[in-house]
């Protein structure tokens, strides 16, 4: 199992799980606190999540919810471009990744001080962000979804969902090594193109992801699969969070992508102290 990732010369340590923030520059993101929408909030929140325990803060400027509102290029790159600069400017130590699955957005976010690029569609909706992670030499996070986002919940049919989802990872990550990508980052991407019940197989058989030899992201954070299936909102999702993320750490999780730094953080600790 790849236990490091290449940021920029310098090695980000997954032996141990670590906590990913996120931060949305978008109006419409379903958990509203995860938005900001001015630089005061932005550094605001960037700060808390820093202290907090973050090791790196996602940043994104579209929101993929089922329903979203559909962002062009240039409003994407207008939104996450100054967001990263200015919390480059605060922080310029900090690890900031960059949510999208538009190659152009991915590059001039890195041009703005992001190191990684976390693409949800795991390069099937831009056929250049392959070459273009090729090119730029940063970790990339691959998700997986089928279709696109305004089409994907619909597109829930697999022949095997996990056989599916392990040869989709398998064949990309062969793919990208050919272009000598190697600092690559598995997420199965809860709630893209996957029902409840699939969402929950997938987390119950995470494991099966290690044989891909790839660190594991998971982004359970106040997702539908715990406020629907609990008839909660997601501002009611924090607890079942926590719990989701501690099963996700028992099956080889390596990073826990969130809205809530601190909680995830602690869990991370006590799951230490006692597997340890």
């Amino acid at each position: 199992m790849k236990t490091s990732l290449n940021i920029g010369g310098k090695l980000l340590d997954l032996s141990d799980p670590v906590v990913m923030g996120i931060l949305n520059v978008t109006p419409d993101s379903f958990h509203s606190g995860s938005r900001v929408l001015n630089n005061n909030d932005l550094l605001k929140m960037a700060t808390k999540m820093l202290n907090d325990g973050a090791a790196i803060i996602d940043i994104g400027g579209h929101s993929t919810r089922p329903g979203s509102e559909k962002v062009d290029l240039e409003m994407e790159i207008n939104r996450v471009a100054p967001a990263i600069n200015s919390v480059m400017k605060e922080f310029p130590d900090a690890v900031l990744s960059i949510d999208t699955f538009h190659s152009d957005v991915a590059r001039v976010a890195i041009d703005n001080g992001a190191s990684i690029i976390n693409d949800i569609s795991g390069g099937t909706i831009d056929n250049e962000m392959f070459q273009t992670v090729s090119e730029l030499k940063v970790p990339y996070i691959m998700g997986h979804i089928q279709g696109n986002f305004y089409t994907m919940m619909d597109e829930t049919n697999y022949s095997n969902l996990m056989t599916d989802l392990i040869n989709h990872f398998a064949n990309s990550i062969q793919l990208l090594k050919t272009l000598g990508v190697h600092d690559i980052v598995v997420d199965p991407c809860f709630g893209f193109s996957k029902t409840i019940d699939q969402n929950f197989t997938i987390l119950k058989n995470l494991a099966y992801f290690t044989n891909l030899e790839m660190p594991i992201l998971v982004g359970l954070s106040r997702k539908s699969m715990i406020y629907k299936f609990l008839e909660i909102s997601p501002e009611e999702a924090l607890n079942g969070t926590t719990v989701l993320n501690t099963i996700a750490l028992v099956n080889g999780a390596s990073i826990l992508r969130v809205h809530d730094v601190k909680e995830a953080v602690d869990a991370i600790m006590l799951f230490q102290k006692t597997c340890n």
